[in-house]
């Protein structure tokens, strides 16, 4: 059914790091719960971007929504659980590399210096030293590890080619400055989890990535969204999510504590980080006003937090119990946004023969922010893809069963 049915549908998710894929995954999981008609498992394109390429593969390769709740929040109960320490480790061979060239670089720029002791400059003959100072800081193969340990393990091909569904993982060659989509013609080689690799490749973090003699880094570079790539292939409804937006330190509004009144006094990592999501924000939304005129007869609708959520800025990524804070909140306010915009949205995606459930996102208890954090224990066990696929069919007709009860006569995605 794919790539024929009348109404073409992709998703495009940005990236923003750990606390992207989390806020992807919540953000997901609310709507796969409230929109009948849409199946975030059988879309004609996925779209991935940094942090994004790991949530947008682990959907094209038909893993569930709770699932990738379970390896990358709860990891506590994953089968193979997605550690964000593993992002940690130094790049010890970028370092080894580096300092190997150290000893030529300074006998050069000896050289150069003695050739001519009455330069007005001769500090400028020690400015090829840079090179030797490594290109990232820590080591991201361990991307590249665990996605090749998990397809293994699933049963899942670590290739475009063979994958049930179109994905393309955006990058940014660093000698050309062009972006490269991964899984696109002529490129559709390149093994899945080396994408993903080269497309979170955010540089000083991570060194670049090599692949068939050329280095790649973070597909962000470009775009932000890089929802175009669905589009040109005919996606008439693209679902984007964007974790990352500017925070609003005057209104923000906080059920923690919000540590810092200026983002000033948080330091250069917060000064950092508000810096980077400007400049990412701003650009995403010249992106998005350039569709609405290249794409008229697509809708492209965006989701992502507000700018006065500082639980969204200030959490701690490594840490278990803020994960799944961080993933029920975005669940929760991805609801809200739903409600908020209905009158919107309901006609738009109505075009697309998908529906709001209305009465889902009314229910006070009958789906509460909590279900996020209570889908840890409904582990697929280790019989592999035959017990996930159990596990989530079971999800899914329990979610079936919800909105029959609530609302008799509303259709159900199992109808």
């Amino acid at each position: 059914m794919t790539g024929t049915r009348r109404h073409r549908r992709a998703v495009a998710l940005a990236g923003g790091g750990p606390l992207g894929a989390i806020y992807e995954v919540g953000a997901i999981m609310a709507l796969s719960e409230a929109l009948d008609g849409f199946d975030f498992n059988d879309l004609d394109a996925y779209v991935g971007v940094s942090a994004g390429s790991f949530i947008a593969t682990g959907l094209a390769s038909g893993l569930s929504p709770s699932y990738l709740y379970r390896m990358f929040i709860d990891s506590e109960e994953a089968e193979l659980p997605f550690e964000p320490e593993m992002l940690l480790r130094p790049a010890f061979r970028e370092y080894a590399s580096r300092a190997g060239r150290l000893p030529g670089l300074l006998v050069g720029a000896l050289r150069e210096l003695l050739s001519n002791p009455l330069r007005p400059d001769p500090v400028a003959s020690f400015a090829r030293l840079a090179r030797a100072i490594p290109a990232g800081v820590f080591d991201s193969e361990g991307i590249d590890e665990f996605l090749s340990r998990l397809f293994a393990h699933l049963g899942i091909a670590n290739d475009f080619r063979r994958l049930p569904r179109r994905l393309y993982l955006v990058a940014t060659e660093l000698d050309s400055g062009r972006a490269v989509a991964f899984g696109a013609p002529g490129f559709e080689h390149v093994p899945v989890s080396r994408a993903v690799q080269a497309s979170a490749a955010l540089p000083g973090l991570f060194p670049p990535v090599e692949i068939g003699g050329h280095w790649y880094v973070d597909g962000a570079l470009k775009k932000t969204l890089h929802a175009s790539v669905a589009l040109k292939e005919g996606a008439r409804l693209v679902f984007c999510i964007n974790p990352l937006v500017p925070f609003d330190a005057g209104l923000a509004v906080s059920e923690h504590h919000v540590p810092h009144r200026h983002l000033v006094d948080g330091g250069l990592p917060a000064v950092l980080a508000q810096t980077f999501r400007a400049i990412i924000h701003s650009r995403m939304k010249t992106g998005l006003a350039k569709y609405e005129i290249e794409y008229r007869d697509a809708d492209v609708i965006l989701f992502e937090p507000r700018t006065d959520d500082a639980d969204m800025f200030f959490s701690n990524v490594f840490s278990y119990t803020d994960r799944k804070r961080l993933a029920a909140l975005a669940y929760r306010r991805t609801r809200e946004e739903l409600l908020r915009r209905y009158d919107e949205l309901a006609p738009k995606l109505a075009r697309h023969g998908v529906n709001i459930n209305r009465t889902v996102l009314e229910m006070p208890h009958g789906v509460p922010a909590r279900r996020v954090v209570s889908l840890a224990h409904r582990r697929a066990g280790a019989m592999g893809r035959a017990a996930l696929d159990l596990s989530d069919t079971l999800d899914d007709l329990a979610r079936g069963l919800r909105r029959r009860r609530a609302h008799p006569a509303a259709p159900t995605a199992a109808d």
